[in-house]
């Protein structure tokens, strides 16, 4: 095992100058949708967007209050201007964006299908060769890696290529040995790799990971875990040097009807953190949510000192709320997100509208 830093000591390091609160590395999409409950196989238009997991992330910290910033590669032309534009849009910074200019350069698509019960919804990946999968560690100034407090990225980066895969695991290493933060989240895709492959590929990198976001599913069929959803997550820690442990638990009573909530797990108390889930959530587009989650939970982290309490909070509601929005990135400020919190834990009669 590798030595890690106390968490609890982090905001005694203030003077190791850190520009960043959140940096995050992953390849932004370009996300095509048929308008409503449409279907691609029917339609004849499709609104275009932008998304990406780790870009959900980093815009939902930053509409929260903290400085986020995005690393990733994006084609030289007009797409990628469409995209930086909509990273800046969400206040995160772009100043590890970095550009290729091959005449082959492009940005990755996916196309997503909503769904109407029975029918469930559905993606189409169209990202195989995009310029994200080109980058180096070596592309980023040294700086880079000592400027944030915390960096984040996600098993669908370590999937995506062997370059990407590679290249993700040096950053990981160069942003620990200055003294950051690392989280992940396992964001299992099964068109993307095998459970084998990600189960090897990820043990690897979890002796540096502070901040571990896994599914009791996820960790169930990638991880092979056994028991209840309690005793793998005390697991992780006991096998890794992992402070925090955190498990969404969506019900999906039906495509547009959901229930969120989740259990968080701190490793130096030996506590588990729940509350009462979301429940009955109208779903207008669930893509994001879990991103979501992690933004909610990061920001109560990286904001409150750690506080458990808060993460899980800022999380379930960050998370519900996304789920009642289209698009991959969120739209939920500081003020929205604490009304919904006290909304929430309020037993008393509430108003129709916020007016």
């Amino acid at each position: 095992m590798i030595a890690v830093p106390d968490l609890y000591k982090e905001k005694r390091r203030q003077f190791m100058r850190r520009d960043f609160d959140l940096l995050s590395l992953g390849e932004i999409l370009l996300r095509l949708s048929p308008p409503d409950n449409e279907r691609i196989v029917r339609g004849d238009t499709f609104q275009k967007q932008v998304g990406g997991a780790e870009l959900n992330v980093v815009s939902g910290v930053s509409l929260l209050g903290l400085r986020t910033g995005m690393i990733s590669m994006l084609p030289d032309n007009a797409l990628g201007t469409y995209a930086k534009n909509r990273v800046r849009f969400c206040g995160v910074s772009d100043d590890y964006l970095i550009y290729d200019k091959d005449t082959d350069a492009r940005l990755g698509i996916y196309y997503y299908e909503n769904g109407a019960y029975p029918r469930k919804p559905s993606v189409v990946y169209d990202r195989k060769h995009a310029s994200f999968c080109k980058f180096s560690a070596d592309d980023f100034p040294e700086e880079m890696y000592g400027s944030t407090r915390c960096f984040h990225t996600t098993g669908i980066t370590l999937a995506l290529s062997e370059n990407t895969r590679k290249n993700a695991i040096e950053m990981i290493k160069r942003f620990k040995e200055n003294g950051t933060i690392i989280s992940f989240d396992v964001n299992f895709r099964g068109n993307l790799w095998t459970g084998d492959e990600a189960r090897e590929c990820i043990e690897t990198i979890l002796p540096y990971v502070d901040i571990f976001f896994c599914s009791e599913e996820t960790a169930k069929l990638t991880f092979l875990k056994q028991g209840n959803v309690y005793e793998i997550m005390k697991s992780f820690t006991e096998e890794y040097p992992i402070s925090f442990v955190a498990s969404t638990q969506r019900v999906v009573h039906s495509p547009k009807v959901h229930s969120f909530g989740s259990v968080f797990y701190n490793a130096k108390e030996d506590k588990f953190y729940e509350e009462e889930p979301y429940k009955n959530i109208e779903v207008v587009d669930r893509i994001g949510s879990g991103d979501a989650y992690i933004s909610g939970a990061l920001y109560g982290l990286l904001k409150h000192n750690f506080n458990c309490r808060k993460a899980l909070e800022y999380g379930n509601a960050t998370s519900a709320v996304k789920n009642t929005i289209p698009g991959d990135l969120p739209s939920s400020g500081l003020d929205e997100i604490e009304r919904i919190i006290k909304n929430h834990q309020s037993t008393g009669l509430q108003l129709e509208m916020d007016r």
